[in-house]
């Protein structure tokens, strides 16, 4: 990738190269979200962790690998956000900052709209596309964690064990499509992927309790599974 030939440049001649600028787009697990607490009889908030994100763990990957290399870090992502709302605000929060590269990553919420939902979807994607490319980022789209599909035992409230079962029975079956048809529509512009999807569902397939891997027992992976995140992002710019 470019990027790895900017970063390259940037330990060469630390002075006299340009700065370099890494966004990282998209909703709860982009911004750092993890377990939920009860906010009112009816309401419920999730935890807020950004040093426990991915794209931290990047940072100290890239610190590890590149220590004289500075690299700046735009955060874009908001709990909650799909790709519909992304293309809303991409141009405000990521193409405004000029990044060299951007790593985006949507579906979980976008899913739990139902399968019907999956054509604002590819919209958005290709929306989305269209935008960082005009701003001149290099672009990773990053697929998601897999979501809870079954209520766990643990969820024993019973407000939320209604919203968390009904945003599992719409989003049933429907996550693989979107993201399979986000994966078709960067392959057709030549987005790079990096699969992470496709690593959870390996596990899954190998009978790892997966959503025991969610911090939520919804759609939040672990701290430690943000390991998982960021090391397919270093490897998916050194292949690239």
């Amino acid at each position: 990738m470019e990027f790895l030939n900017k970063i390259i440049a940037k330990k060469r001649d630390v002075h006299g190269a340009p700065p370099i600028t890494v966004a990282f787009f998209g909703d709860s697990v982009t911004q750092g979200c993890f377990e939920l607490y009860k906010t009112a009889e009816r309401g419920f908030q999730t935890e807020f962790s950004v040093a426990d994100g991915y794209h931290t763990k990047f940072r100290e990957i890239l610190e590890m690998l590149y220590p004289s290399v500075p690299v700046n870090m735009i955060h874009a992502g908001i709990s909650g956000d799909s790709a519909t709302g992304g293309l809303k605000r991409v141009s405000r929060d990521v193409c405004a900052f000029s990044p060299d590269l951007t790593v985006f990553c949507f579906g979980l919420n976008d899913a739990t709209k139902g399968i019907s939902n999956l054509p604002n979807y590819e919209a958005a994607i290709e929306g989305i596309i269209k935008e960082l490319r005009s701003s001149g980022s290099e672009i990773i789209f990053m697929t998601p964690n897999v979501m809870a599909d079954e209520l766990s035992p643990e969820i024993t409230d019973s407000y939320v064990r209604e919203v968390i079962g009904n945003m599992i029975s719409t989003s049933d079956g429907a996550l693989t499509a979107f993201i399979d048809a986000a994966k078709r529509i960067c392959e057709r512009e030549g987005v790079a992927v990096c699969d992470c999807y496709e690593v959870w569902q390996t596990l899954k397939k190998n009978e790892v309790d997966t959503t025991r891997l969610l911090s939520n027992r919804i759609n939040h992976p672990i701290e430690k599974m943000h390991w998982l995140f960021a090391t397919m992002l270093i490897k998916t710019i050194f292949e690239r």
